[in-house]
């Protein structure tokens, strides 16, 4: 399909008939009547790399002074997408550090040992890349990425992230947390660190948990902990980032925490937390207590459905009893932001994936049941990724900002779910992009398996 469509230059053009799911439309034109899966049809205007009009199918002047027209015939039209959460440093490392057991500790200490032995700053150079022009390839404009930041690894990650947000600028808007275990800020390289990340533009994270432990195990300061970060991050103006309790432990008591700290340091709505698997695992009263914490204190909730199944309950021999992801359809209804995201790219966290956002949001629909109806599950891969990440004009067909775009070969969800859309178009600027993924053989894959 992308051959058909007439691209190839920045000229005017209007898109007819493009069926877009509400959820991407910042202000739907008025006269549009939405399809059972919540979608509309459009005609969408571009002219100089940006969008300039949408308006109900059929309805532009008759004097329209575009030089061209391409009927898109009732297929999905969608804005690039936006992967708020993602680990670009490990990427693409599972050739050379399998994780034999696939469970969380095996892949704890097999990147533990990789990163140690191999991430000098040409090999994350090297993956960094290509994780972002697959990424690219497959519609994906905007990326927020946790670094590894420990010790003597930190100046290297965090040097190369500035690398790949200057090769890809105007490409993917491209942003970095810090990633270290919670018990790194009690240690005089905590300073070191957040200064490191302010200079870099970045935001302050972590894991909450011990570095040489799991999620779950308690941390005794951890409440000391959470007042260190929040206090190296205010006194920087940075926002913070956390992955929080990835485990079936039903107590879920890192982010009770995470939720006093933010009101304590004044942070409501500057915080993101990822993972939250245990809230899946809490009884109602237990669940809506903590829910009304996360609301009250602003956070946002990126859910990782397809490494979270990966991981999440993984018993030697044994089928897996949950599903380990966290509970987005409470979340939501409570009024707290939600978005789903890729995480792990074939490193020991996540044997498979291929930086596809489109391709995490059809797995994540099936996974949380986010079907019959779709209602504006779209808003998980588009505009909340895109508002938790300060990107006004990302995710969203909005006129005025930048002609970027997929055009799928689909006419409803239904469509869009039981094919891989592997010959989406994919539009930058109001130009057809051609640029094919990159090929495996540059990273030397199977080297290791020899």
């Amino acid at each position: 399909m992308q051959d058909s469509i007439p691209l190839g230059r920045a000229a005017p053009v209007t898109l007819r008939r493009a069926r877009v799911p509400l959820p991407f439309l910042a202000v739907p034109p008025d006269g549009v009547t939405a399809d059972r899966d919540g979608a509309v049809l459009v005609d969408v205007a571009l002219a100089g790399g940006r969008i300039t009009a949408v308006r109900p199918a059929g309805q532009g002047p008759a004097d329209d002074d575009v030089d061209r027209d391409f009927d898109l015939a009732g297929r999905h039209l969608w804005p690039t997408l936006v992967d708020v959460h993602t680990h670009l440093d490990k990427g693409h490392i599972v050739d050379r550090a399998p994780n034999l057991r696939g469970d969380f500790l095996g892949a704890r200490d097999a990147t533990a040992a990789d990163r140690e032995a191999r991430w000098r700053r040409p090999d994350l150079r090297r993956r960094m890349d290509f994780g972002l022009r697959c990424a690219e390839a497959h519609g994906v404009s905007a990326i927020r990425t946790h670094i590894d930041s420990y010790e003597g690894q930190a100046q290297d990650s965090w040097a190369v992230l500035a690398e790949m947000q200057a090769a890809f600028a105007e490409r993917v808007a491209l942003q970095g947390v810090a990633l270290v275990a919670l018990d790194v800020y009690r240690t005089p390289f905590a300073e070191t660190l957040a200064d490191l990340v302010a200079a870099g533009g970045g935001l302050v994270g972590g894991v909450t948990r011990a570095t040489a432990g799991l999620h779950g195990e308690e941390l005794a300061d951890l409440e000391d902990l959470l007042d260190r970060l929040f206090t190296l991050a205010g006194e920087r103006d940075l926002d913070v980032d956390l992955h929080v309790d990835e485990s079936n432990d039903t107590a879920g008591a890192a982010l009770p925490a995470v939720a006093r700290a933010t009101v304590r340091h004044g942070y409501e709505g500057r915080v993101t937390c990822g993972h939250c698997c245990s809230l899946a695992l809490q009884d109602d009263a237990a669940l809506a207590q903590h829910i009304a914490l996360v609301r009250d204190a602003g956070l946002s909730i990126v859910s990782l459905p397809t490494v979270n199944m990966y991981l999440q309950d993984r018993v030697p021999a044994r089928t897996p009893r949950w599903r380990g992801v966290t509970p987005v359809r409470e979340l939501r209804a409570a009024g707290v932001r939600v978005a789903v995201a890729g995480d792990n790219c074939r490193d020991p966290f996540h044997a498979y994936g291929d930086h596809d956002m489109l391709d995490t949001w059809r797995q994540g629909v099936r996974i949380l049941h986010l079907d019959h109806p779709f209602g504006d599950a779209a808003a998980l891969c588009g505009p909340a990724p895109a508002a938790i990440m300060g990107l006004e004009a990302a995710g969203r067909i909005v006129v005025g900002g930048p002609a970027d775009l997929i055009v799928l070969n689909a006419r409803s969800m239904e469509q869009v779910m039981a094919r891989p859309q592997a010959d989406r178009a994919v539009i930058r600027a109001g130009r057809r992009l051609d640029r094919p993924l990159p090929d495996y053989a540059e990273l030397g894959a199977g080297a290791a398996l020899a």
